[in-house]
């Protein structure tokens, strides 16, 4: 293993291109990622790398190693990963990234059963409203929705996401309901600002009728939080555009109640994301399979429908 351990080191920093983004992949130190390398080029007698204080670039003869060990160091340790269970279950740490809201409301509430099921699997769970690097960070698994998806990464849907307009009752009682897209120019607009695009989202409605409105309003509160603006709305600030799986549960409480309930948006799909190894490590397979059949018993998909 301590073989396997220096090529891992090796490889992983060859792909990021630092020893120091390779130990926050693999939970180590610089230090120690470097001597990794430094044991296995001693072990093979030639250099792998041309190093610097700035930079760390292959050598010819490390070029060669890293193009025929990659695939089977993938292979090797999916096999200990598959092959290291506890009493038959499938076992080791996983990985996950999520939204904040989105992960606290609707996936930590699945832990609990989820650790009954497979008590050898150690969840490392990173809640943060970022598009990570699923291969790069080292992550098993991310949910989420509009995810660029990256070279070597897979996709399962689990639903789509409609956005809906909300406000509370309080808000609308002091102003009006509207009941054309036109009429929300009145109204004061909670808007998101998109840390992926770094600009103000427009409100781009739709009616299933094939209706389109495009809705580009002055802010009165902008924010980067869905989850922030469904409490902005409830405080009776004015009216927010957010996905369903957050405004769900202030809907159902009375808290908010929908505006121009015949309008929403279509914004992509909440999906899975995992590695696209041909084997995969056993512990990530129950965990996909867990939480889509989640949203299928729990009949998420048509729950966070605006239609």
């Amino acid at each position: 293993m301590e073989t396997l351990s220096s090529i891992e080191s090796f490889v992983r920093s060859a792909e990021l291109g630092s020893f120091s983004a390779a130990a926050r992949r693999l939970s180590m130190t610089p230090g120690g990622v470097s001597k990794n390398v430094a044991k296995l080029e001693a072990d093979l007698g030639v250099r792998l790398f041309y190093r610097s204080t700035r930079s760390l670039k292959l050598t010819e003869a490390g070029e060669h190693f890293l193009a025929q060990v990659t695939g089977g160091l993938d292979a090797i340790q999916t096999a200990i990963a598959n092959a290291s269970r506890e009493g038959g279950q499938p076992a080791g740490t996983l990985k996950v990234a999520l939204g904040l809201a989105f992960g606290r409301d609707h996936i930590l509430p699945l832990l609990g059963e989820f650790l009954t099921l497979y008590p050898a699997i150690k969840p490392d769970w990173r809640f943060d409203n970022r598009q990570v690097d699923l291969i790069g960070e080292g992550f098993d698994v991310a949910i989420g929705g509009g995810i660029v998806l990256a070279p070597g990464v897979v996709v399962r849907e689990l639903a789509p996401i409609h956005l809906v307009l909300v406000a509370s009752p309080a808000y609308l009682k002091s102003k009006f309901m509207p009941q054309t897209p036109a009429e929300l120019y009145k109204l004061d607009a909670l808007v998101r600002y998109s840390q992926t695009s770094n600009q103000i989202t427009p409100w781009n409605l739709k009616t299933v009728a094939g209706n389109q409105a495009t809705i580009e309003l002055q802010p009165r509160v902008t924010l980067n939080d869905p989850e922030a603006l469904c409490h902005a709305a409830m405080a009776s600030l004015g009216i927010a555009h957010v996905p369903m799986p957050h405004a769900l549960q202030h809907l159902e409480s009375g808290k908010l109640v929908r505006v121009l309930p015949d309008w929403y948006t279509e914004h992509g799909v909440m999906s899975l994301y995992f590695s696209a190894k041909k084997l995969m490590p056993a512990k990530t397979r129950v965990f996909v399979d867990f939480i889509v059949d989640k949203f299928r018993t729990q009949q998420l998909a048509k729950k966070w429908s605006a239609i």
